[in-house]
């Protein structure tokens, strides 16, 4: 399998793609005047406690305050200081979400400082070099600090590990003098940006390219890939093309389809992706595919392919929490297994943890997914002001009614024009405009009624002016 990193770096704004085998498998986008929360640490001061939830509101010296769950609630008073972290982003109406568990990332381990526990990366598989690795990180750490060791640190050295462990030790110990001499609230510690992210968390042996395309932040990575992996700075590039580096690698248009709700399958199946406040439901349907044998042959074929491709949009979108799959039914338990089997083979390729809970009783598949930080969706698109993010607008014939309830009530009116003009959506002008409906209205209210299409007008407005007379 190839693997490539491309990254698109404007003042505006910083694009990744994750490229696997020519498909575009993952994408972020970071925008300068957003920044980003995930990761950062504050001292912050508590604002409100709420224990009946276990929770309290946190000052961290933004618009909105970040929520906290803890168990020992009762411990805090309103105007407390205390050190945070963000688990995860703004998201909607709901402020940042915060812990007290506190971690700090490098390259081959993660540093706990508040905790003593040590974990091994699920994706190093090796049981001799999980048991090696974890008798390092216990040798390694200091006493009163835990360590995660992740999926890069495999066969990497002893030495290798110390430095990096050696960096965030010192890097913690810089924290806590800032938070001793500082007022809450206020930034203690900043998590790198997209394009570091992208050396300390993806770029890895299986990686051939890490492409990008603007000098300064070439010129970051590989000093910093020359100090944490320098056996892979051969594998970062410049590009220097005229021509946009996302259109040259063919991931404009890949990116433009993350908001579609259909998603067109190769056999001619498709999968619609819908979103709710709870939860995220995927349904799955032949479509224009017929098979050539048997239905039940015709069903699995579609539910494999729909399989691998929603691993790969959930990996694509970063759709998180809770997510429903609606495949087209199985009669065939050994057909439902291998399409569960399927799924949760595709799955292990993404870095965020997932959980395939199984069927329900109505043959739906049941899964989550760790949501962190915005969806990419929510990056790219606000709602629509016309459907307000319902997907849906009133049809033309109900404007029209609604139109001739508005200009009934004016019957009554004294001080009414000899003239009404109605203003409404060239589509809605062209049904309220019949001749027979029309005339009758004028003959209701002893007015001519002139009606007005006008484009800029959203599908649902309309307005009904008084002529001068």
């Amino acid at each position: 399998m190839t693997k490539q990193i491309v990254v698109n770096v404007v003042p505006e704004e910083t694009r990744m793609a994750l490229v696997e085998d020519g498909d575009m498998m993952e994408a972020a986008v970071e925008r300068t005047a957003a920044g980003h929360l995930v990761g950062n640490i504050y001292k912050g001061k508590v604002k409100n406690v709420l224990p009946g939830m276990q929770a309290a509101f946190i000052d961290i010296g933004r618009d909105r305050n970040a929520f906290l769950y803890i168990d020992d609630v009762i411990h805090l008073t309103v105007g407390q200081d205390m050190m945070i972290q963000i688990l995860k982003d703004e998201i909607g109406t709901k402020g940042p979400r915060a812990t007290t568990r506190l971690s700090l990332p490098g390259r081959y381990v993660v540093l706990m400082p508040t905790s003593t526990y040590v974990g091994i990366s699920r994706r190093i598989e090796n049981p001799v070099e999980r048991e090696r690795l974890k008798n390092l990180a216990e040798e390694l750490k200091p006493a009163d600090m835990g360590v995660i060791v992740r999926t890069v640190a495999e066969n990497q050295s002893e030495e290798v590990l110390a430095k990096d462990i050696l960096y965030l030790v010192n890097l913690w110990h810089s924290i806590t003098v800032r938070a001793k001499i500082s007022k809450s609230p206020t930034l203690l510690y900043c998590d790198a940006d997209l394009v570091i992210r992208l050396v300390r968390d993806l770029l890895a042996a299986d990686t051939d390219e890490f492409i990008v395309d603007q000098p300064l932040a070439y010129d970051r990575v590989v000093e910093l890939v020359k100090f944490t992996s320098p056996d892979l700075v051969d594998r970062v590039k410049l590009y220097d093309r005229a021509e946009d580096i996302f259109a040259f690698y063919g991931l404009e248009q890949e990116l433009d389809k993350i908001g579609q709700r259909n998603i067109v399958l190769k056999s001619g199946g498709y999968i619609v992706i819908d979103k709710t406040e709870a939860l995220t439901v995927i349904d799955v349907n032949t479509g224009k595919f017929v098979g050539k044998t048997s239905l039940a042959d015709t069903v699995l074929t579609t539910n494999l392919e729909a399989a691998e491709e929603i691993a790969r949009q959930l990996r694509l979108r970063d759709i998180g929490g809770i997510i429903i799959i609606d495949f087209i039914d199985m009669d065939r338990p050994s057909d439902q297994q291998a399409v569960l089997l399927a799924l949760e083979g595709y799955l292990k390729k993404d870095r965020t943890k997932t959980n395939v809970l199984g069927l329900t009783a109505l043959g739906l598949v049941e899964m989550t997914r760790k949501k962190a930080r915005q969806n990419l969706e929510m990056t790219l698109y606000a709602d629509c002001p016309c459907c307000h993010g319902c997907g849906r607008i009133q049809s033309p014939e109900t404007v029209t009614i609604q139109v001739h309830r508005a200009l009934r009530k004016l019957a009554g009116e004294t001080k009414l024009s000899h003239t009404l003009r109605v203003q409404v959506h060239p589509t809605v002008a062209e049904i309220l405009g019949e001749k027979a409906s029309l005339a009758q209205l004028e003959k209701y209210l002893a007015r001519e009624i002139i009606i007005e299409a006008v484009s800029t007008m959203d599908f649902e407005a309309f307005s009904i002016l008084h002529e001068k007379d």
